[in-house]
């Protein structure tokens, strides 16, 4: 699936989002909790995301030209990287917001409507969250997976909050529906790391994954066994593309269309095995000395 066709996704989410703010603000309206208030500010930083999700879909989507010769793809990147600065603004806001609480408790009302609401809007972000998830794994889109957690972590804020505000209803103990929006917000502070962290990797030209590079050296192992040799093997992974480039090393007598022959199959298998891979083969006599100058190049 190419970033252009993952766009209808990222347009999901920026409904899903519409939704549940709408719906947290009437809890948070109806109750005067904190904690679903924090929930509603999440929620606000989800459509921010979600928008930053589809505008840099929208340019990985656009194809290589004079300038990108390799596209665009690395835009996913920004993207994941912005809504991991969210994530832990959000948390932020919400700390700040649970620490004035805190310092001046006050009575929630209409806690049974107010919980019922914001239920029903963690389950949309419920579902879409394991969507978006599943399609960003599968088709190694980082802003899709990014989109995703976003929305999960918010689960996880509302049902710490719907617990803080439920228990708050049941004892009577004010200070509890501050607490748990704390303890809530150090929570997807690790959320927000994480994806701050993947998309440094990913500007830095970080290699494919660990099952993909597995793959290819399963692929080689087998053409090695019909008397190919191959090393300079490098690969990164950019968006949804994964670039990969090695030497072929072939018999000398072989002629030139019999190595271009081998280095296709070769390349339509590492195509095959890694979703998005572009291959970049060059061929090299086996015998001659000077094939061996750059075997040190192996980066994978």
């Amino acid at each position: 699936m190419l970033p252009a066709e993952l766009i209808r996704y990222a347009r999901l989410s920026i409904a899903t989002a519409l939704a549940t703010i709408v719906l947290k603000g009437v809890a948070w309206w109806l109750t005067g909790s904190v904690g679903l208030l924090s929930d509603a500010l999440e929620s606000g930083v989800n459509l921010a995301g979600a928008l930053m999700a589809l505008a840099m879909l929208s340019l990985a989507a656009a194809p290589a030209d004079d300038d990108h010769a390799f596209g665009h793809g690395k835009a996913e990147y920004f993207s994941s990287a912005f809504e991991g600065f969210l994530i832990i603004l959000a948390a932020i806001s919400i700390a700040v917001a649970a620490g004035e609480r805190l310092l001046k408790p006050q009575p929630l009302e209409a806690v049974g409507v107010g919980l019922a609401v914001s239920v029903f809007a963690s389950l949309i972000n419920l579902a879409t969250g394991w969507l978006l998830l599943d399609v960003g794994r599968r088709y190694k889109s980082i802003t899709l997976e990014a989109d995703a957690q976003h929305l999960l972590t918010d689960v996880w804020t509302s049902a710490g909050v719907i617990v803080g505000v439920g228990l708050v209803w049941a004892t009577g103990w004010l200070w509890l529906d501050p607490v748990v929006a704390v303890l809530v917000a150090l929570n997807i502070v690790w959320t927000g790391w994480q994806l701050l962290r993947r998309s440094a990797a990913g500007l830095m030209d970080a290699s494919v994954s660990g099952n993909d590079v597995a793959a290819i050296n399963d692929i080689l192992e087998r053409y090695r066994k019909k008397g190919l040799d191959f090393h300079a093997l490098r690969t990164r992974q950019a968006g949804t593309r994964a670039f990969i480039s090695l030497h072929v090393l072939v018999p000398g007598s072989w002629t030139v269309q019999q190595g271009h022959d081998w280095s296709e199959r070769i390349e339509a298998d590492i195509r095959a095995a890694v979703a998005g891979a572009h291959v970049t083969t060059h061929v090299e006599p086996r015998e001659d000395p000077l094939s061996q100058v750059d075997a040190g190049l192996d980066r994978q």
